[in-house]
């Protein structure tokens, strides 16, 4: 039996970065990282189009993103462990959310809010968009919004940076599943391994992605978390774009951006998405569906072809879609980074942090209350008026 200070549970993005600042904090504790799949086959933080943005309606989530920027400006730098740097590849390319008459109300309460947080973002009309992204007909559209400081990045290549830093001040990563979470007298002891060792700390943070609720029901605590499948397509386009397309966002849903050699990525959200661990994707779905859409906004890409696939998995909060951060407060010492539906990759920089603050018991840089578990208790759902 091995003792810690801190045990996380899921060494992805939000693990790994949670590591790094609590190391950073303090470079004395004993931090365990575990993860049951070191290369990351499934990992939603390897299978998503790495985007990060500045476009939400809460304003918690803007301060986030705006966080996430400067650390992603300087990452390279801040990550190199003996002179080796990690390479991200950066590109602000831009989001660009178009709308129509029903978001229209709800696109400016948001556009209003981010300006007043100081974020640079415009309001362009239809004559804007086609003068900047001429292949696009904004027909049925009133405009949109632009966020030039919205981008991605290479998320494989930033997780290694995280994790490669957290180990050189000290974490420790281990190999395996965690089978159950250990509990006496109302706190937390330490978790217990499915190859059957068990491993102690007064303090366990779950980080486990698209498993979270699992992890967290062997505690006896029951999260609003499921697995969804979400499907991204690969796509050579006959007409190729001037120049590299933002991650462009359809009131439907719908979003596509150009990748490195000029192709196109693309998915959408539907609501008849199957919730389990499933990784199959399904080329009828794009045929079917998808093409049809994009022709219409994009008529250049009439002609394609489907080079490829694939499917990761999001952990959908289905009661507000919103980050569950905190301590559980029926279970002393056990801390939560669970349910953030897609968004959790350009979160995790400043949710790390407020993390290790939280546990550490160190003064809060940024107010992140707002996504405690309370509000699972009591069954109250945060309201994210505009973007989701």
């Amino acid at each position: 039996m091995k003792a810690y200070d801190i045990i996380i549970i899921g060494g992805g993005i939000m693990g790994s970065a949670s590591a790094y600042y609590l190391t950073k904090a303090d470079p004395a504790i004993k931090v365990a990282v575990v993860e049951r799949d070191p290369t990351y086959a499934r990992a939603s933080t390897t299978l998503s189009m790495s985007n990060v943005r500045i476009q939400f309606s809460l304003k918690e989530n803007i301060q986030i993103s705006q966080y996430a920027f400067e650390v992603l400006d300087r990452f390279e730098t801040e990550m190199a462990v003996d002179g080796n740097r990690p390479k991200i590849y950066y590109h602000r390319e831009g989001n660009l959310f178009l709308v129509d008459a029903a978001n229209k109300a709800r696109a400016r309460d948001a556009f209003e809010l981010q300006k007043s947080l100081g974020c640079r973002i415009e309001w362009w009309t239809p004559q804007n968009i086609r003068d900047a992204f001429p292949l696009y007909n904004t027909g049925g559209f009133l405009g949109g919004t632009y966020g030039p400081d919205d981008g991605h990045f290479d998320a494989y290549a930033a997780l290694m940076g995280y994790k490669a830093k957290a180990r050189s001040q000290g974490a420790e990563f281990l190999q395996g599943e965690v089978a159950g979470i250990a509990t006496r007298s109302g706190r937390v002891t330490g978790v217990r391994l499915a190859a059957g060792a068990s491993l102690t700390a007064p303090s366990v943070i779950n980080c486990a992605g698209a498993w979270a609720a699992q992890v967290a029901a062997t505690a006896g605590v029951h999260l609003p978390i499921v697995p969804v499948k979400r499907q991204v397509f690969t796509l050579d386009t006959a007409v190729k774009p001037q120049g590299p397309l933002p991650l462009t966002v359809l009131p439907s849903g719908l979003y596509f951006r150009t990748e490195t050699g000029g192709v196109i990525l693309l998915g959408k959200s539907m609501a008849e998405d199957p919730t389990g661990f499933h990784f199959s994707w399904d080329d009828k779905r794009f045929m079917e569906i998808l093409w049809p859409e994009l022709a219409e906004f994009v008529p250049a890409f009439d002609r394609l072809k489907l080079v490829r696939g694939w499917a990761g998995l999001y952990a959908v909060n289905t009661l507000d879609g919103n980050a569950i951060l905190g301590q559980w407060p029926e279970l002393e010492g056990f801390f939560l980074a669970n349910g953030f539906s897609g968004h959790g990759l350009q979160q995790a920089p400043a949710v790390g942090r407020y993390l290790a603050e939280l546990v550490l018991k160190l003064p809060i840089t940024l107010d992140l209350s707002i996504f405690g578990p309370k509000r699972i208790l009591a069954q109250k759902p945060l309201s994210e008026g505009g973007l989701v």
